[in-house]
């Protein structure tokens, strides 16, 4: 009766984990199928390095160069926020902070991790964005600065927390033995405790790239929305995200400009699978470095 009932459970955690292998297939069939005719119409390479985006001209312009440089300059830049704010934060609460300021800060980080991204939309395009013009006397607030800064605050709980579990899971007897050998309080954290968890903080961080660059949301309210190539962190740009979600309602179903919505989608795609392999491989190094297993 015993082994039935393992049996069973077996099967069923067996399909609910090939459930995800078949959303996986079917959304990436999907994005080929439907981003495809732009390639055969315009080509991959006039697609991918033209560096005009005007879908509605006759004749249309489908290239997406500044489209793409726009995701990476506003993702830069969220990451040069985040990843000192997160791992800072996830280095304080596990190793220096006391058990009444870790009471507090964790669950804060957690609220932030659920706060929907339009409400940081809001709060960036009502609070921040007019600071921001005043302070730097720019024509508009809606920058590639300010999606930089907004997105770089909704990544922080993402790598804050990989990066404190990563931290919480480094063995009591490295420090100790760390201590017991003669080395401070710092030296253990930045030699013994940091390379231990390189292997999840390096995860955390690129899994916060990883949503800074697919975010949708808030750099449609907070960048601008203007697709031309960036030169300055300081005016308005288009990130790939925002074009598809800003244009999606008009495109005609089965149009040039419907299928090229598709084809950013599909390049956006490629670039978080490829994030997400360089995680992997990363991750992995670090395990085997410290010999525990692959």
């Amino acid at each position: 009766m015993y082994k039935e009932k393992e049996k069973i459970i077996r099967w069923v955690f067996s399909i609910l984990a090939f459930f995800s292998l078949f959303f996986l297939v079917g959304i990436t069939i999907t994005l080929f199928t439907s981003g495809l005719p732009v390639f055969r119409e315009k080509g991959i390479l006039e697609f991918i390095l033209g560096k005009e985006w005007y879908p509605t001209y006759n004749p249309p312009n489908f290239g997406i160069l500044p489209l793409i440089m726009a995701s990476f300059l506003v993702t830069i830049g969220a990451v040069m926020i985040c990843v000192p704010l997160g791992v800072g934060s996830a280095l304080f609460i596990n190793e220096l902070a006391n058990h009444w300021q870790k009471a507090i800060l964790k669950p804060i980080i957690e609220i932030l991790a659920s706060i929907p991204s339009i409400v940081y939309g809001f709060f960036g395009m009502v609070l921040v964005a007019p600071y921001l013009q005043k302070i730097f006397h720019l024509p508009v607030g809606q920058t590639a600065f300010t999606g930089s800064l907004i997105l770089g605050i909704m990544a922080t709980p993402t790598v804050c927390s990989i990066s404190e579990d990563a931290l919480s899971f480094v063995p009591q007897s490295y420090r100790e033995a760390s201590l017991a050998l003669g080395g401070n309080r710092w030296q253990t954290l930045t030699r013994i405790i940091i390379p231990a968890a390189g292997s999840g903080i390096s995860t955390g961080i690129i899994l916060g790239m990883s949503r800074a660059i697919g975010e949708t949301m808030t750099v449609l309210m907070v960048t601008g929305g203007a697709a031309i190539i960036p030169t300055s962190f300081f005016q308005p740009v288009r990130p790939m995200t925002a074009t598809i979600a800003a244009e999606m309602g008009e495109a005609v179903v089965g149009s040039i400009h419907y299928h090229a919505l598709f084809a950013i989608g599909l390049v956006l795609f490629l670039i978080t699978l490829l994030f997400n392999i360089i995680a992997e491989i990363v991750s992995r190094r670090y395990r085997l470095k410290l010999g525990l297993g692959r």
